[in-house]
């Protein structure tokens, strides 16, 4: 009995560090590159190896890897650049498939940016709002996408505190396209998938918000 009971033990352990591993060898490399002062380049659609680095799915990161504060930082850097800020921006955008993301949060007082780890939507609303999408890593391009008004959201903080959090409004649109970009999904991807989308008005004087209609 006691034997099955370290087995289990030992298998949950192990099950725990697939989920959330340390950064490989090639992810420590890219993330050391150059001057660590400066920003880390945002890869582009435009490139087909970069582009297969923004299709891929990203996986967990260990919030103790020592390298971790030296990525948010770089990546912080790159949404701020002034040549071409941004209000968020994803690991993958940088050439990192891991799951941390950097949103400016519009719903709370200052607007400050925040850091996001092993973030993950587990619910939306069944109300859409429809807006105006870019992105860094797609040059030249923007359009209209139908995101969920509500959404809640799983995540660690810094430290690897787990929360959880339901957002609102525009600052949902932002963690929608980030998270998706974690998922290897690029807005105008969901720009085509919702080509044939069918939707309701909610209201005549609240015209970006709608309801999908079911089948």
């Amino acid at each position: 009995m006691m034997g099955k009971r370290i087995m289990l033990f030992v298998f949950l352990f192990l099950g725990l560090g697939v989920s959330a591993q340390h950064f490989t060898k090639s992810e420590r490399s890219l993330i050391q590159s150059g001057d660590t002062k400066t920003m880390l380049r945002v890869i582009q659609i435009t490139d087909e190896k970069e582009l297969k680095i923004l299709q891929s799915v990203s996986t967990d990161i260990d919030p103790d890897d020592k390298l971790l504060p030296l990525l948010a930082e770089r990546m912080f850097l790159a949404m701020r650049d002034p040549a071409n800020p941004g209000i968020g921006i994803a690991a993958p955008q940088v050439g990192i498939n891991r799951n941390v993301i950097w949103v400016q949060r519009f719903d709370k007082e200052g607007e400050p940016f925040e850091l996001y780890l092993n973030p993950k939507i587990i619910w939306r609303s069944s109300m859409l709002q429809k807006g105006m999408e870019g992105c860094l890593s797609i040059p030249d391009i923007s359009g209209n996408v139908y995101r969920n008004y509500s959404i809640k959201l799983t995540y660690q903080d810094k430290t690897g505190k787990k929360h959880e959090e339901v957002i609102e409004g525009f600052t949902a649109v932002i963690f929608q396209h980030e998270t998706d970009h974690l998922n290897g999904i690029l807005f105008t991807d969901r720009m085509k998938e919702q080509e044939k989308l069918e939707v309701s008005p909610v209201d005549d004087e609240m015209n970006d918000l709608f309801l999908e209609k079911k089948p």
